[in-house]
């Protein structure tokens, strides 16, 4: 495994307000950037008074100006809600109609764009737990299908990344993690987390029964997120590590996913929960997700608990690398009850990320979004210098 990032340099804070108590020089070559207080670049997509509204996640389509999201009226499951924005994410429709069995839903939803083999175009819409089901739209979330089962199967965070494949039209991989409860039925939970992959072959309206990827005990690797090599030829699955024992651990394929390499740490800038990453138009790497330390590293570690994102190349990835920055988005006001994001790149370069969290002390978790380019990280990073 790659060793742990031990700290090492200087510390660089910026922020629009005040800095964070502990910003005094420590140990990272990685510049720290905050932009919590950068009230111009949130958008508030949906909030409701005394309402639990968490875990969302988007997708851009084609036009590069609409974005579908949907996150559930609970901590991780109650009734989906669904919105539209036809400007890239600046307004929000309000809470548009869905399907009845979407009341229904158990766990945090996902949303994927996919292309079946004769070009025909569609948004899934997944809910975990057991059964696995899914919703499917062919008019760009016009109308909804209901949730339907996609197997005799389950998972939890069904699914963590749903990509394409280059081993045929309408082929897709898809990734999810149980510990024992929801893969069956009858499931009990264990402490030893599963990885497993599913395929689909035409344009994702069916799916494999899921195959094992990795398990075990001791490291419980989770919640995997997917990033494609800039070259299209491999394939990187950013994971979760949930007995905060390790950093966060990466595995890669060479081969579609037929294979995978042995999980090993990343650094612990790019350490956390639920990694989400889009590439800029200049080649760099933005990826956020919850900033969630082993238990070692969390009195020290700047941001910890907060919705933060990484910047990097998909070198620094592979090398094992901290990358060049690691930004606040927002700082979440209770424990770590905050940021499954969901990452988009609008055709000007500019990231909407959305996500929930505790954004106001003592108030209901609520739905956010944080806009801004890499250019602007690089400008607030050479004004303090």
């Amino acid at each position: 495994m790659i060793a742990r990032q031990l700290l090492s340099g200087l510390l660089w804070v910026v922020s629009a307000g005040p800095a964070p108590a502990d910003e005094s020089p420590s140990a990272s070559a990685i510049r720290h950037l905050d932009l919590t207080s950068h009230a111009q670049r949130q958008v508030v997509v949906d909030r409701e008074p005394g309402q639990y509204l968490g875990h969302p996640t988007t997708v851009l389509l084609e036009d590069g100006k609409t974005m579908l999201c949907v996150y559930p009226k609970g901590h991780g499951s109650g009734a989906i809600v669904y919105k539209r924005s036809e400007d890239g994410g600046l307004t929000w429709s309000e809470r548009l109609p869905t399907p009845r069995s979407w009341a229904t839903s158990r766990e945090v939803p996902t949303l994927h764009r996919v292309v079946d083999p004769s070009g025909k175009r569609r948004v899934i819409l997944w809910s975990g737990l057991y059964p696995a089901r899914l919703a499917v739209t062919e008019d760009d979330g016009e109308s909804w299908s209901e949730l339907q089962p996609a197997g005799d199967w389950g998972g939890i965070v069904v699914m963590g990344f749903v990509e394409l494949l280059k081993t045929g039209e309408g082929h897709y991989l898809a990734m999810f993690h149980d510990d024992g409860r929801f893969f069956t039925q009858a499931g009990r939970q264990t402490d030893t987390f599963t990885l497993y992959q599913t395929l689909s072959r035409d344009g994702g309206l069916t799916w494999s029964f899921p195959e094992v990827v990795h398990r075990a005990a001791a490291v419980q690797l989770c919640e995997p997120g997917c990033i494609r090599s800039p070259d299209g030829r491999r394939l990187a699955i950013l994971l979760r590590e949930n007995s905060r024992r390790k950093n966060s651990h990466v595995m890669f394929s060479d081969d579609e996913g037929v294979s995978w390499s042995a999980p090993r740490e990343v650094p612990l800038a790019l350490t956390g929960d639920r990694h989400t990453g889009k590439y800029a138009p200049d080649g760099r790497l933005f990826i956020s997700f919850r900033c969630n330390s082993p238990s070692p590293e969390r009195a020290g570690r700047l941001f910890e608990g907060d919705w933060v994102a990484w910047v990097g190349t998909w070198e620094d990835v592979v090398e094992g690398r901290e990358g060049q920055y690691c930004v606040r988005l927002k700082d979440n006001t209770e424990s770590y009850d905050a940021a499954y994001p969901g990452v988009e790149v609008l055709p000007d370069g500019t990231f909407v990320t959305t996500t929930y969290g505790h954004w106001d002390d003592g108030e209901a978790p609520y739905i956010l979004s944080v806009r801004l380019k890499l250019e602007e990280l690089d400008a607030l990073a050479a004004a303090a210098k």
